[in-house]
This record gives structure tokens, sequence and C-alpha cells, in this order.
């Protein structure tokens, strides 16, 4: 989870001043955690405390949503997009039928938490449903939670995509090089998620997936959070001066929380110097 969230802070800056290079500063006096992190926390929450039901679908997305909307009313300006302010300003739990990235960028603590591929894709799609109920935003949200799954469970790179092009149809045929030039702003998750997958395909090490992530332009801060979710997951380590400015980046609750989940479900991140 912290990868994601490493990956959402050096992405912000880039969001809308995109970069299209691996040469960059990874951290500036204008880097932040948006509402990836926040949200990403959220979920992490709701699975801490056990505020989740495995055998009812309908209930634990309501959980879900609720938690949510705790943090989304917790963190009001971490930067979301319009109709996630919509929901978030009234009292109704009903989803919006969003095939938005949201639904994805959030996800990475589901793949992580649990143990089995069944249990991982029905909660990835109960997180989901709470907001992104659309059959691309549900997509979205168990691909990625997969990919992290995997890629914790020992999986090689092309086990990983070969998985994820048959399970999902996504197609991660094409090269980050190629694609470049002419990648625009896309926040769906049909038109990122796939790019943040290629980004961790084509990486070398963590850190090469965060650059790689945003090398590539667009939403960055959500592509690198992808990508930083199942890069940790893969490679088991983050450097520690990256570890280091996340940590005085995020406040003391969003640690809290953060340090629990990594205690619970015995996450260690080495940290190399």
């Amino acid at each position: 989870m912290l990868g994601a969230i490493a990956g959402d802070i050096i992405g912000s800056r880039f969001e809308w001043n995109n970069v299209k290079t691996v040469d960059f500063e990874l951290f500036s006096s204008q880097s932040k955690f948006t509402d990836d992190t926040v949200m990403t926390i959220a979920i992490a929450d709701a699975i801490l405390n056990k505020e989740y039901h495995k055998n009812d679908a309908i209930e634990s997305t309501k959980i879900y949503a609720c938690k949510l909307k705790e943090y989304g009313r917790k963190y009001p300006d971490a930067g979301y997009g319009r109709m996630f302010k919509q929901w978030l300003s009234n009292d109704e739990l009903e989803p919006y039928n969003s095939y938005g990235n949201g639904s994805a960028m959030r996800v990475s603590p589901i793949g992580f938490a649990f143990d089995t591929l069944e249990d991982v894709l029905k909660e990835a799609e109960a997180s989901a449903a709470a907001t992104h109920n659309h059959p691309e935003g549900i997509k979205g949200a168990q691909a990625v939670a997969t990919a992290v799954f995997l890629a914790r469970k020992g999986n090689d790179k092309k086990e990983i995509k070969e998985f994820i092009e048959k399970e999902f149809g996504y197609n991660l045929e094409f090269r980050l090089d190629d694609i470049r030039p002419y990648y625009k702003f896309d926040s769906s998750c049909q038109g990122s998620v796939p790019q943040a997958i290629i980004a961790f395909l084509e990486s070398e090490n963590f850190e090469d997936a965060i650059r790689k992530a945003v090398s590539i332009g667009g939403d960055s801060d959500t592509i690198a959070c992808i990508a930083g979710g199942i890069a940790q997951a893969y490679y088991g380590e983050i450097p520690g001066h990256i570890v280091d400015k996340v940590r005085l980046i995020l406040d003391a609750e969003l640690k809290r929380v953060l340090d629990s989940f990594n205690d619970k479900f015995g996450i260690e991140i080495n940290k190399l110097m």
C-alpha cells in the first residue's frame, strides 16, 4: 500500500503538468498526497477494522461506501472528481455508475490483505461498487487487486501479464515507448489501468516503475499509484529515501492506518539506501 501512496505523491505535481521522460526529480515542494492516497487509506481502514462481511457482497459494498465517505469528508480538499464530490455531499450511499479509475487507484490494500484470489475478486468488486458500479469500474479494480495479489504470491511478470489479459481482456501487448508521444489524460479505467500495469511490467525495480508510469503523462498520480502498488507487491522493497519522504508528507492519521495495516498483514518494506 505504501507503494501506491508513493506513486500518488510522486505523480501529484505532474497530473496537470505532464513530463514525458523518466528523468525527473522524484519530490519537490509541490509534492503532496491526493485523493488517491486518502481513498487507499480508507479501504485499508475498512479492512483493518473488519468492516466488511465476506458472505454479504451488498452489505460489504455499503460499508466500504461509508468508509470512503468518512475519509472524503475528513479530507475535503484532496482533489476529487466532480461526480465523487457530488456523492460526498449527500448522505445517500448509492453508487453513480462510474467507470473512472478511482476504483482502481484505491484497491491495492485488498490485494495485500486477502489470501485467496476468490476473496480478492469479491472484495475488489465490493470496494469498487460502492461508487464505481459500472462494469468497467469493477473490472479495473479487480484487475489491479489481482495483479497485486499475484505479485505478492510470487508469480513472475509473464504469468501476471497472461492472467490479466485472459481474465480481464486488457491489451497488454503495447510498449510505453509506443504510446508516450501521444498519450493524453484519460481518467477511465479502460484508458489508464492497462497503461499502469504495463509500466510495472516494463520496470526493473520499484523506482523505475514509478518513473515509467509518470513518464507517459496523462493522469500521472493515479497511473503511478496503480503501478506503485503492484511494484511494491512484486519487488518487496521500496528505497529508503522514498519511504522517508513519503512519511514526511503524510499526516499522523494516515500514517497510523498505514502502519497498522502493515503490522497486521506482516508487510515489510526493505529500505534500500
